[in-house]
């Protein structure tokens, strides 16, 4: 995915206010392992400049001007575009960051978190992690009407309720594998066994199904 130098994680950042990508941009650029490559001022330039860059990770507001931030989740999603979005924003009601995280956001996070924690958690999402602050994760399990009963949990295989589990408690693909003492391949293809047998769109929702109906570590 990535076109940097081995080790680096390649960030694009899309917000609509100059000095909140000025100040991310300011955070970030003292990491040794993180480099911004691209700025984008909404939704629509953001898929475009993820298209042209290749980035690694995209930190991504939600309130923009045109496209705004779930639709750009989506855009990305429809495109297959492998890069892990974190969401960094001041909204945080469940109307909001519900169908954020239903988009494919990777990670949900307020715009005054300190500097080290966003580094770390752009590492987090990059390593295949889902990274929810508390109350963001109590605001999608509670959220009604969610259709996944717990009986689909019980077409699993053992092994696939085991992968769950460990998603749930935020391994990479990388970190089950060698857990399980498996190929990362297998590890994939489990992934994509739980996604399609629970009908869920990537691993947030598996990690959280799997917090619903206790299957967490």
């Amino acid at each position: 995915m990535s076109d940097g130098p081995a080790g680096v994680i390649r960030v694009l950042l899309v917000d609509d206010h100059q000095v909140v990508r000025r100040g991310l941009r300011t955070f970030l650029e003292v990491q040794d392992d993180i480099e911004v490559v691209g700025e984008a001022a909404d939704g629509a330039e953001g898929v475009a400049r993820a298209a042209e860059l290749r980035p690694d990770v995209v930190l991504m507001d939600l309130k923009m001007p045109g496209t705004d931030g779930v639709e750009a989740l989506r855009a990305l999603r429809e495109s297959q575009h492998p890069a892990r979005v974190l969401v960094v924003t001041s909204f945080t009601e469940r109307r909001t960051v519900v169908p954020a995280l239903r988009a494919g956001a990777a990670g949900y996070l307020h715009k005054d978190i300190d500097p080290d924690a966003l580094a770390a958690a752009i590492r987090s999402v990059h390593a295949g992690h889902v990274l929810l602050e508390p109350e963001v994760a109590g605001a999608l399990l509670t959220q009604e009407g969610s259709g996944d009963g717990p009986g689909r949990g019980t077409t699993l295989t053992e092994r696939e309720r085991e992968v769950l589990g460990l998603i749930a408690d935020g391994r990479s693909n990388r970190e089950i594998a060698r857990h399980l003492v498996l190929s990362e391949k297998t590890v994939k293809t489990h992934v994509s066994n739980i996604l399609m047998k629970l009908d869920l769109a990537d691993r947030t929702q598996a990690a959280l199904w799997a917090v619903r109906h206790g299957m967490a570590g």
